[in-house]
């Protein structure tokens, strides 16, 4: 299973769609917090048709009732709240938006992988058996914006770049 991992999108929706382009290969799609408002989810949930995306809350979640509304239109999209517990094709995954609560979800023993977002830099460590991995950014502040790809099979990530 291909699976594309992104985080703080921060409203950037002219590069959210530049990612969605370069996931249309996506099986399921993981955000790891701060997509901001909720027109971020209808371009999420229009661009997913029918594969799963799994949205986490960050910091800078504007209109959440808004943004709970919006996603119901979208069967796909699933919002998790602060912490996110997925199985997917036996990878057991957690996401959240906060590295200190990544880290100590990766030390736990019972992922496989955890994702976070929230610093805007790309990272991956593997701490024991879990990957602990942050995609990055889709909004650009920092001058580069990113995400992820995970394969479940190989279970190898690669970074990708978003114009």
């Amino acid at each position: 299973m291909k699976i594309a991992i992104f985080s703080d999108t921060h409203d950037n929706i002219w590069r959210l769609d530049e990612a969605l382009e370069r996931m249309k290969a996506a099986e399921s799609m993981i955000h790891c917090g701060d997509l901001c408002s909720p027109f971020v989810i209808r371009h999420l949930g229009e661009a997913a048709g029918e594969r799963p995306v799994h949205i986490v809350w960050g910091n800078n979640e504007g209109d959440i009732k808004l943004i709970c509304e919006v996603a119901s239109q979208f069967p796909s999209v699933q919002l998790h709240g602060t912490l996110a517990e997925l199985d997917m094709a036996g990878i057991r995954i957690a996401v959240n938006h906060y590295p200190e609560m990544a880290r100590a979800l990766a030390h736990s023993g019972r992922y496989d992988m955890v994702c976070y977002g929230h610093t805007h830099e790309a990272y991956q460590e593997e701490i024991g058996d879990c990957l602990l991995l942050n995609p990055g950014e889709l909004m650009g502040m920092n001058g580069r914006a990113t995400f992820a790809w995970f394969d479940t099979v190989s279970r190898n990530v690669e970074l990708v770049d978003v114009p």
